[in-house]
C-alpha cells in the first residue's frame, strides 16, 4: 500500500457540472507549483458515486469524503494534507 496521499476527484456528470472539472485544474496547478506532481496518486473516477450526488462536487483525499467542494475548499483541501 502507497504512503502517498491519494485523491479522488469524482467526474460523474453531477459532480462534474457542479465545478469538479475546475478542481481537477486546480489540484494539478497546485501539485505542480509545489514539485508534488510524483509525490501524489490522482486518481479520477468518472464511474465513482458515492451516493452524495446532491451534495457534489465530491473529493475524496485517503477515504475521506468531502462535499460541496469549491475551488475554495479545494486549495483548504490540498493546503492541509501537503503541509
Amino acid at each position: 500500500m502507497s504512503s502517498r496521499p491519494k485523491i479522488t476527484i469524482c467526474m460523474g456528470s453531477s459532480c462534474f457540472a457542479r465545478g469538479n472539472e475546475k478542481n481537477v485544474t486546480l489540484c494539478e496547478e497546485f501539485l505542480a507549483e509545489r514539485g508534488l506532481v510524483d509525490e501524489v496518486d490522482v486518481e479520477l473516477a468518472a464511474s465513482l458515486c458515492t451516493g452524495n450526488c446532491a451534495q457534489g462536487p465530491v473529493v475524496i483525499v485517503n477515504d475521506r469524503v468531502y462535499t460541496q467542494v469549491d475551488r475554495g475548499l479545494m486549495r483548504d483541501i490540498l493546503e492541509e494534507t501537503f503541509k
